[in-house]
């Protein structure tokens, strides 16, 4: 069996081995070996050359969070193989550190897409929705018609009167997002990036400063949203939360009719927007 400090130091090496020295502006000329030397790995993490050769020998104990931060950016990890240098180093992974999202992937809008009567959104630890599909549109909100910043789940559901009046028992859910929006903005992370948005939905939601300031924090998880809708009056989903993998700011969101017959109303509401959108593509 490998001990903890054995692995880590294999690990290091093999990071190290598989950079090319000309990327870097290190000459490749006269290297006995592949890959970076240790110093230069050093040099670029702005710690000891010593210390770093004891970490790669399986010397020198267990190095600090900010060290392996140091180490992973000189040997430009990425995101997962971060987590592993703190797993294999410290035995956890690291703290959370939030970035802000550009947008996702087009395979997981494809996803999204893919459910013709299942309403799917994804939002940030910031609970901005970023993606969703055509159902989410016609049975929640039509996010592509609102402004970026207005596109966020608290700022509909506490500022926006259709959307507030849409909820059968406003109280509870109000309760329960608050709660969860804190827990999930903790967990990834962003409790600065957060303030101005807290003090925006303060400002503008006597209700959401009040269930703020009870401190209450709760799991998405999963549940039932009851709607009263336009359209198919009033309707009952079942939703599950799901992360994303490899990235802890996104969070993907499903919500599923219980009844069929609710279902094909979306299908059919569904495939009317989609008619609409051909017929005005086509005139322009």
């Amino acid at each position: 069996m490998t001990n903890a400090p054995d692995t880590l130091a294999s690990y290091l090496r093999d990071r190290r081995l598989r950079l090319d020295p000309a990327a870097f502006g290190f000459s490749g000329s006269r290297r006995r070996t592949p890959g970076l030397r240790r110093e230069e790995v050093a040099q670029r993490a702005n710690i000891s050359p010593t210390w770093y050769t004891w970490l790669e020998q399986g010397r020198g104990g267990a190095p600090s969070a900010d060290v392996l931060n140091r180490i992973a950016t000189g040997l430009m990890l990425t995101e997962p193989e971060r987590q592993h240098l703190f797993m294999l180093g410290l035995g956890h992974p690291p703290e959370a550190r939030y970035r802000p999202v550009e947008g996702i992937s087009p395979r997981l809008q494809r996803l999204l897409d893919a459910m013709e009567t299942t309403p799917a959104i994804v939002r940030t630890a910031t609970w901005d929705v970023v993606a969703w599909n055509c159902a989410a549109c016609v049975v929640m909100t039509d996010y592509a018609t609102l402004p970026p910043s207005e596109r966020n789940i608290l700022k509909l559901v506490f500022c926006n009167p259709r959307v507030r009046a849409a909820q059968q028992d406003f109280d509870g859910i109000a309760r329960f997002v608050v709660a969860a929006f804190r827990a999930d903005a903790a967990r990834a992370g962003a409790s600065v990036e957060i303030t101005d948005l807290v003090s925006d939905l303060c400002a503008r939601s006597p209700d959401f400063a009040r269930l703020w300031n009870d401190n209450d924090v709760s799991l998405y998880g999963e549940g039932t949203k009851r709607l009263n809708h336009a359209v198919l009056g009033a309707i009952e989903l079942e939703y599950s939360g799901f992360s994303v993998d490899g990235r802890p700011d996104l969070g993907l969101v499903v919500y599923n009719p219980v009844r069929h017959e609710d279902a094909e109303r979306i299908r059919a509401l569904v495939r009317e927007r989609q008619r609409v959108a051909l017929e005005q593509a086509a005139a322009s």
